[in-house]
Parts: C-alpha cells; structure tokens; sequence
C-alpha cells in the first residue's frame, strides 16, 4: 500500500528482513539486518531502559535500507551499500548520492550567480558582482534548506562527519564508521550522542537531570532531553497587573491576560465600566473639554490622564508658509498671511507650491510641466509632473528562465523573474514541476511515498518514482481479519497480508441431515478481502466496504452405507451413496403385514405408504392388498362361537350370542350373554347360576327334597334329612312321627336300602304291629278306600302348585307393572313442581320489575316537588 501522506513509523525492533531487491546480498546480509537495531540502540536503551518515538527516524531508515528502499531524490535510483553519499543535516536528515549532489549543488549555485549578474551589471557594479557570485547559495533537494557555495560537499564522510570514505562492513550499518557517533545533542544541553554513527537526528538526551517544572515550585529528576515538565499544581505566577495571580495549571511559557473582573475608570475618570483586569486601562469617547492655561481654549485632546499641558497657540508663532515669525501674540488672534509665495515642497519632492501664503494643505498634486522619458528610454514628451509616461512598446528580452520573453510594457531592462509555472515532468513521472519557470533541470519530486503493510503497523516513504519497484514490507503483526467459519476460535493465527486471508485447512464437520459430518476442508464463508498491494493512486476513495465471500454449501453426503429395498426385506440390503435417495425392488414377495393384522401381503415387493412419511412418498407408494377372508382368530376370553367379522386387525368384537344355562337344580334356564358368562370365573359361574330357591331335588336315601338353596355338585349330607316321617305298623293301625335320618337308620338295620323303599312304603312296617292292630284293620281298609279319592281330589291342588317358575314370572311382572306406574307418576309430578317454579319466577321477575319503575317514578316525583319548594320562583 502506497501513501502519499507522511505518517512517522513505528518504532519495531523486529528481527523480521526482506531480500534484497536485487538478488546481490547472501545469508550474511540478511543476518546483519537482522541485528542492526539492536547494536544501534543498545546503549541507548541500557540508558532509559525503553525504546523511544525519537529513534523512529532511524528506525525507518534501517527499514528502507532492509527492504531496499533507501533510493536518491536526484536520480531516483537505489543507494547500494558501497555508494558514497550524502547526507543534509539540516531536519530532513534525507540521503543523496555523492555525484548527485555535487552535480546538483553546482547547477544551483551558477544559476544563482548567472542571476544576480543579470540583474547587477559588471561593468557598471563590478564589486557587487563579484560579491555576489561569492555568495552565491544551493537548496537541498527535499527540504529547500539553504546552503553557502562553499559548503558543496567534495569528499564521502560518515553519517557523523568523523571517518572520510567509511569502508564497507557487512556487520556494521551501511556508509556508517560503527563507532558511538558523540554529536552534540540539541539544545545544547552538554551531552553528546550515545548511539553508534547513524542516519538521521540524534534522539533526546537520556541522562537524568535535577530540574524544575514550568512554574518553579517543584524540583523533580527528569530525561535531559525533557527536563521541562509540569507539575499539574497551580500555577501561581504574579500576572501582569501585579494584583492578581495565574490560575491555570503548570504550564510553559508566559501566562495569559489576568481574567479578574472589576469596575474601573476611564483614564479621565468620567465613566465607570466592568472590565477585565487585563482591559483596565482604557480611554472613553467624550473629549477632554478642560480649559487650557490661557484660560480661552478647551483641551481637543480625546480622553487622557494627568494635565492638559500649555495652550498650542501661546509664544512663538508663525505665518502659515513659516516665513514670517511673530513674537507675543495673543493665543485668540488669528496669524495674518504674509503675502509671499508659500515655497512648500510639494509630494512629487522636485517642485515646490506656487501659491501664495496660504492656510491648509497645499495642492495634493504638481501639475509643473516637465520633460520625462518612459521606463525603456524609446519615448521622451512634456507631461504634468504628477503623471508617469509609459510607451507601449512590448519587452522582448528573455526572462531569466530562458524560456519566455519579458512582455511587459515599457520594461526599464530589469525584467522580474518569469511568472509562469514550470509545468515540466518530472522524473518521478508521477508530478509536474510546481517551482516558477526556471533554468536548468526541475527540483526532485518532494513528496515521499509510504509504502505500508496492510494493517500499517510496519512502513517506510521512499522518493516519489520509486515505488513501482519496491515491495510491501514484512509485518510481524498478527492479521486482524476475524475469520467469519464456525473455526474462528480455532484457526492458526497468520501474519499481515495483502488479498484474502489464506483458506481455513480444518475439516468442515458441518452435520448433515442424515446424521453424518462432511468431511471436507472448510468452506464456509470468507471475511472480506484487502485489497491487493498496488502503488497506483486512488483518485477516489470508495466508502463502499468490501463484503465477504459467501461460503459454498456443503456438497451431498457421499458416505456409504447398506440400504433396504423399497419393501424393507432383510438380506436384501446394497451398499449405496448416503445422498443417493434412489428405491429399488427385490422382485420377492411383499410379505407385510396386512392392515388386518392376520394376513400378508402376496404383492411383489413394492414401497409401503406409512403415515409418517411425506404426502409426496405416500403419493409414490402402494398399498397392500385387502384381506377379504373371514375372521379366524380365537376369541378372547375363549368362546366357542365364530367371530362373524370379516378379517379383522385387533382384537374381535364382544360376543353377543345368548346362551343357555340351567340352575343346578334344574328348576329354571337362565340366558346370558357369551362374553358376560365366559369372562366369569368358573366359581362365579356356578353362583351366577343359582335360581337362589330351593334345591327341589329328592334326597338319595328317602323322599324329601333337599332343603338347601339351589346349589351345584350332590345334595349335601342326604343321611341326615331332619324331616319328620310318619311311621306306620305293617297294618298301618299304628303310627308315630319319627325324624328321617332315623327312619334310614332303621332301614339299614333290617338290611333294607332306604333307596329301594318306594314313596309311598317308606316307614310303613317299622312299627310292631299289637293287639289293636287286629280289630281295625277293616275299618283301615274302608279308611283306605275312603281316602283314595281325597288323595286324588288333592292330586289336582298339587299340580296347580307345582309351577313356581310361573307364579315368579307373573310376580316380578307384577312388581315391574307397579314400578314404571310409579316412575310415571314421579315424573309427573317433578314436572309440575318445575313448571309451578318457572311461573313463579317468571312472576316475581315481572312484578319486581314494574315495581322498581314505580319506585323510580315516586322518587323522580319527590326530588321535583323538593325543588320547587326549595326554587319556588324558578
């Protein structure tokens, strides 16, 4: 980067070197360099400890000549180590070639002697044309600093004047003798320069000295070179007015105007005004007006102290031309004219007035008649001595310059210098020559040119023209371009840099979508470029700021990875591109699972349609085919009926069929439903099943029933019936009432099974028959035969009784008629209660509502007639 504008280095002490730019220096220089700064400033800085900004020149200088920059301002080529050279000690401190200088300085001094013999002829003044080409003087090329003829250089010293012709030493710094260059240092405080010989200024003085700070209060050890210090305490310093005293801070030079306010008075004493201390004194703007000595004039002075002094018209006066004196006239008498001519010398300083005594001012301008010549001496005429004759003739004569001629009119041969701009181009190429036409070759270009890093951390100027041949210096500096990947944080740090940063060499692991990582090099997005070194001028500068290069999206995953047919079979698997979404077909069987979950499918392997798959795939699937076989699945709980659904998924719906089941003692059938009946337990099953009656089952062992609740399995304890039996005698004469279990036991004592005993015998002959048995076995008989058509009267009433099942249903029946009757009345009647509520409400609402307009109405009656009792007139 090339700037035009002077900016003063950074003082760096690295180590970093550039090549030579042309390829003549080794290993050994680039060595030397490297350590030059070191041993140029190592006594230096064991002084102070620190660098400082005054070795910045220096430190340039060492940067050019690194970097092969150090070139001259005359010819505009490179100063190699082994050129002799010059240096101006006057502040530019700049480096010229020998010859160049030489050659320069002689041009300049004859052309300063050529024009002041132009200008002083030699034969007329011929002294001061030999004084005049003695002191003929030269600039320096850059700084314009004038030099004396005498001071042309003529032979090749050091940087400090002490060695003539320095020899080359590849360890010691070029056209430098290598010993401590002992200048006097500025402000001739006593010291002399520590450093070794070196180009440019010598730095501030680094000894310590006792010295006091701007305002004399504290004495304090500074630097040499900055012994004046502030101490930051008030100043305190009397002020001018010697009333007051500085209130600034410590500071150097004298102290300002006192600021104090006040009221003051004029110098006459008449007005009073609020001034600064500073403006104390001053004059009003009414006269003075106080009477004079004479006692008949008043003072015309304007606003003054102390006394008006005598009157100007007392004692010696004189007529107005200074002719005639008159002695002990009174001041209030004007002075008489004395008639003769006033003889006052006019301004043209040749004639005098012509007029008589006169008062005021004589004429301004002589109008005598007198013969003058032009400038050029081609024209003579009689003209007024207060105008000026010109010809018109043109001067032809050539300026100084040698380039244009005079021009002027009526020229008097001392033509001025040209006035015309130069306009030549100079040898940078770069600028025209700003200088006046002039003789001889153009002044160098002086404008220096930076080239910087980019960051501009690390610079050095190098004569305008040279540029295009150098190169951009090394920058130790880290670059300051933040990275603008996910790698920011990690990336390895580099140097300052023209151009894009270099590429991020870590791997992207940006994450795809299908899991995996790329495993590409970075290459997500650039920071904005510099720009690239060019050391051509920017005629505008473009506040457009660079945007970086957006980073490239990651290509497609190209991981490798086995993947299923479109129908998801096992074995069927190829190893394919992980970005590769393309289905293939197996050409099996589809083999899934139907939608009714029994079945599968008998398709060739196709893609399946799932609903957590996109719209768009299930667009491109196909569906399984239909399972139009009836249900075979096993119901759950287990039951004995089909399911009459077809093919089904899930489980089969509960079954519904009605089964009959009879009580255990067989006296009614109950229905239930399959899945309520089968979902039972086998014990509930068996409760369930109980008529909740008697069991009306006949006892093993004799005639009764059994007296349990209905019940499963065999009647319980049949050898121990408790019912009464009536046993008779084997002519049925006798008879008693004997338990049941008794009348078994009795049976199985004669070796009768009660079990063969029929109804009717059972009991009959357990009784010994007696003596009674005998008489009445007739009339037993005809009782017998009496009895038998009761027995059968009664057959009729038993079989009207046998039916309970009957008599239940019509009970419950009965009940079932007397609750719905019941369940109507009750709904009846909460009907009417709810209506009765309804009126009720509807009644209260509206009556409540009449009766709040009332009350509103009586109110608004009230409030009127209050206000007219209260406003009788209103």
């Amino acid at each position: 980067m090339a700037s035009r504008t002077h900016q003063p280095p950074p003082l760096s002490l690295s180590s970093d070197s550039d090549t030579d730019s042309e390829g003549n220096s080794g290993g050994v220089e680039t060595l030397r360099h490297g350590d030059l700064s070191d041993s140029i400033f190592k006594s230096y800085i064991q002084i102070t400890g620190r660098s400082s900004p005054d070795l910045s020149k220096i430190q340039s200088f060492l940067t050019s000549s690194r970097s092969g920059a150090l070139s001259c301002l005359i010819c505009l080529e490179r100063i190699r180590p082994s050129d002799p050279t010059w240096s101006c000690t006057s502040g530019c401190f700049a480096v010229f070639h020998l010859i160049c200088i030489q050659s320069w300085a002689r041009q300049a001094s004859d052309l300063s002697a050529s024009r002041a013999t132009a200008r002083l002829s030699a034969d007329l003044f011929p002294a001061a044309a030999a004084k005049a080409i003695e002191d003929a003087a030269w600039h320096c090329p850059k700084c314009r600093f004038e030099y004396s003829k005498a001071l042309i250089p003529k032979a090749y010293f050091c940087f400090c004047g002490k060695l003539q012709d320095p020899p080359r030493d590849p360890w010691i710094l070029p056209h430098s003798c290598g010993e401590i260059c002992n200048r006097p240092l500025k402000n001739n405080c006593g010291h002399y320069c520590l450093l070794l010989c070196h180009p440019g200024p010598c730095p501030s003085c680094p000894k310590f000295v006792q010295a006091r700070c701007f305002c004399g209060s504290v004495e304090d050890v500074q630097r040499c070179g900055f012994k004046k210090f502030s101490c930051k305490n008030i100043c305190s310093k009397l002020l001018d007015c010697g009333i007051h005293r500085c209130s600034d801070t410590c500071h150097d030079g004298p102290c300002p105007p006192c600021q104090a306010r006040s009221v003051y008075r004029c110098q006459c004493g008449e007005i009073e005004e609020e001034r600064e201390c500073c403006d104390r004194v001053f004059r009003c703007e009414v006269p003075c007006g106080r009477v004079l000595g004479c006692g008949k004039h008043a003072c015309s002075k304007g606003c003054h102290s102390g006394e008006c002094g005598q009157c100007p018209l007392q004692g010696r006066r004189t007529c107005p031309c200074g002719k005639r004196v008159y002695e002990g006239m009174a001041c209030d008498v004007s002075v008489p004219l004395c008639g003769a001519t006033c003889d006052k010398m006019l301004s043209c300083g040749f004639h005098s007035c012509p007029e008589r005594c006169h008062r005021g001012q004589c004429i301004e301008t002589c109008r005598t008649v007198v013969i003058k010549g032009c400038r050029c001496g081609s024209l003579k005429k009689e003209v007024p001595c207060y105008q000026d004759l010109a010809c018109e003739r043109k001067c032809q004569k050539v300026r100084d310059c040698g380039r244009h001629a005079c021009k002027r009119r009526c020229c008097d041969g001392d033509c001025p210098p040209c006035s015309e701009i130069c306009g030549k181009r100079l040898r940078c190429k770069n600028h025209k020559c700003p200088s006046p036409c002039h003789r001889g070759p153009c002044a160098p270009c002086p404008v220096m040119v930076t080239i910087s890093c980019s960051c501009g951390e690390t610079h050095f100027e190098v004569p305008c023209g040279t540029e295009t041949e150098q190169k951009p210096p090394k920058c130790s500096k880290l670059c300051h371009i933040t990275p603008l990947c996910k790698h920011g944080s990690d990336c390895k740090p580099h140097r300052c840099h023209y151009g894009a940063c270099p590429p991020c060499r870590l791997l992207c692991e940006e994450e795809f979508p299908c899991g995996h990582k790329c495993k590409l090099r970075c290459h997500g997005p650039k920071p904005p470029p510099n720009p690239e070194f060019t050391l051509k001028p920017k005629k505008r500068k473009s506040n457009h700021q660079a945007e970086g290069t957006p980073g490239s999206p990651c290509p497609p995953c190209s991981e490798l990875l086995w993947r299923s047919c479109v129908g998801q079979h096992i074995g069927t698997e190829r190893m394919m591109v992980c970005s590769d979404r393309k289905k293939f077909s197996c050409e099996n069987l589809c083999g899934n699972l139907l939608p009714c979950g029994n079945h599968y499918c008998t398709k060739t392997c196709h893609a399946l349609m799932s609903q957590f798959l996109t719209s768009v795939q299930n667009q491109r699937g196909e569906s399984c085919e239909d399972c139009h076989l009836p249900c075979e699945k096993e119901r759950r709980p287990k039951c004995p009926h089909p399911c009459p659904s077809p093919c089904h998924p899930g489980e089969c719906a509960p079954c519904k069929v009605l089964i009959k089941r009879s009580c255990h003692c067989g006296s009614m059938v109950h229905v239930f439903e399959c899945l309520y009946f089968n979902s039972l337990s086998e014990k509930e099953q068996m409760t369930i099943r109980s008529c909740g009656g008697p069991c009306h089952r006949k006892l093993p062992n004799c005639t009764h029933l059994c007296p349990e609740t209905c019940h499963p399995g065999q009647c319980p304890s049949p050898d121990k019936c408790s019912k009464k039996v009536t046993v008779r005698c084997g002519c049925q004469t006798l008879k008693k009432e004997w338990l049941c279990h008794d009348v078994q036991a009795a049976y199985l004592n004669v070796s009768c099974d009660p079990k063969d005993v029929s109804k009717n015998q059972f009991g009959l002959g357990l009784l010994p028959c007696n003596s009674e048995c005998k008489s009445k076995v007739k009339v037993v008989d005809s009782e017998l035969q009496l009895r038998k058509p009761k027995v059968v009267e009664k057959e009729p009433h038993v079989e009207k009784h046998v039916p309970k099942r009957r008599k239940r249903r019509e009970r419950v029946q009965e009940v079932q008629q007397i609750s719905r009757l019941q369940k109507i009345i009750s709904t009846t009647w909460r009907l009417l209660l709810y209506f009765t509520l309804l009126m009720v409400l509807i009644a209260v609402t509206y009556y409540g509502y009449k009766g709040l307009l009332w009350l509103s109405d009586w109110m608004n009656e009230v409030e009127e007639k209050r206000e007219r009792s209260r406003y009788p007139q209103i």
